[in-house]
């Protein structure tokens, strides 16, 4: 896009410069381009490096590579916060919603060994996730597609429509207006 405005600036200069100075311009034109498109592909290379964050990243607050607002601990692309506050299921998520965030899902088994040795150094054994019943269908609120399950104890969904995380074992559900802590989850990028 920076390149077809430069080109947009150079060829309409081109065109505007006195007789005498428009072979100058076109000439210019056809050169610059191509040290600036040399100039874009070498930032762009730098800037991928510098961005590539390993899929299981240990928690770091932020610093130059990892893109998470400070107190936010990353792994893969998504930031995560754990919350120390108990709190029912829906107002856990109403706070997660004020910092630009959903209660966690969970992709993968990484990602819930991760979110677990969070809950166990906040000094806790369960801790909400954004798991919820929907007539009978188990959903993630921050609408992730539910591909990875890790159950220890489902019990009735109409009756437990909200799911934890259980640092020991797999997940469970129970009543939403239980208090419990919880986990907040971000895209790392903001989109």
């Amino acid at each position: 896009m920076k390149t077809v405005l430069v080109l947009s600036i150079l060829f309409y200069a081109a065109f505007a410069a006195p007789a005498e100075d428009k072979e100058k311009a076109l000439d210019a034109a056809v050169v610059v381009p191509e040290e600036q498109m040399a100039a874009a592909l070498e930032m762009e290379e730098t800037m991928m490096k510098e961005e590539f964050v390993p899929e299981d990243s240990a928690p770091v607050p932020m610093n130059a590579r990892n893109f998470c607002p400070d107190g936010w601990f990353s792994h893969g692309s998504r930031c995560f916060l754990f919350v120390n506050t108990p709190m029912s299921w829906y107002n856990a998520e109403e706070h997660c919603n004020a910092m630009g965030a959903h209660l966690a899902s969970v992709s993968n088994p990484r990602e819930y060994s991760f979110l677990q040795q969070m809950t166990t150094t906040g000094g806790q054994s369960i801790a909400w996730l954004g798991g919820f019943s929907l007539q009978g269908k188990w959903l993630w609120i921050d609408r992730e597609g539910m591909y990875y399950t890790n159950w220890y104890c489902q019990v009735s969904s109409s009756s437990y429509p909200c799911m934890y995380l259980r640092n020991n074992n797999g997940w469970g559900n129970t009543q939403c207006g239980n208090a419990y802590r919880f986990i907040c989850s971000k895209n790392m990028f903001g989109c």
